[in-house]
């Protein structure tokens, strides 16, 4: 999963040349870019609010950052969970996420790349840190490594939030969930696709939505609606 010189995105040497044999054969067709020999599909990234009743309860943000489009099915059905359980909920991307400060509760999830959260998504703890401080928050990530359900997997996968709750100590979340994500080739460029076949990558999609929506309920919700906010 992380990189180091001998090993470029977890793939060996063997892998590495294969794939550049890949990109020189593409590029002699012609003299096109091996990019634009396989283009990615448009990806999806909902976004939404439900719940919003004024008589409804408290007012949760979840937001979410995704490179492939499967978090945000993740996040979006932690929305719709919690708006089941009578909140209302807002579902947007980290970048569109903009002042928090209405909410009385926040979950933050993220894909996992290269071993770490995105970038934008550690961004937004860190902004908004003063806010968050003061409000229950539950973090998420969504990882391929879970498609192998293993002891081993889930204890590499915890690790990879440890510079997130080290980068904000003084945020304690109420919980954090770890998902199995979704992996659609044809939502890859040329050189991802070619990437992950070289490690075996399995297509489809692994996401326990089961697990996914208890968690909103019984992590999420009973810790949220439940919260002492501190005077």
């Amino acid at each position: 999963m992380v990189s180091n010189d001998n090993n470029f995105l977890g793939v060996s040497r063997r892998g590495f040349l294969a794939i550049s044999t890949g990109i020189i054969a593409a590029l002699s067709l012609g003299g096109t870019s091996p990019f634009g020999v396989s283009q990615a599909a448009e990806i999806r990234f909902p976004e939404g609010r439900c719940g919003g009743n004024k008589n409804m309860g408290k007012r949760v943000l979840v937001t979410y950052a995704s490179k492939y489009g499967a978090t945000g099915g993740v996040a979006d059905a932690i929305g719709k969970e919690l708006c089941g359980k009578g909140m209302a909920a807002d579902v947007v991307l980290v970048k569109n996420a903009g002042n928090i400060s209405s909410y009385q509760g926040v979950v933050i999830g993220s894909a996992i790349y290269m071993g770490k959260w995105l970038s934008e998504a550690l961004d937004f703890v860190k902004k908004n840190q003063d806010i968050l401080r003061q409000l229950p928050v539950a973090y998420f990530l969504v990882c391929m490594t879970l498609a192998r359900p293993s002891e081993k997997n889930m204890t590499e996968v915890l690790s990879y939030m440890d510079p997130v709750l080290k980068s904000v100590p003084e945020i304690k979340p109420v919980g954090i969930g770890t998902f199995a994500g979704a992996l659609d080739y044809n939502n890859l460029s040329w050189l991802n696709k070619k990437i992950l076949k070289s490690k075996g990558s399995p297509e489809g999609d692994f996401r326990d939505w089961n697990a996914i929506r208890t968690w909103a309920r019984e992590q999420v919700y009973e810790k949220f609606a439940h919260y002492e906010f501190k005077k």
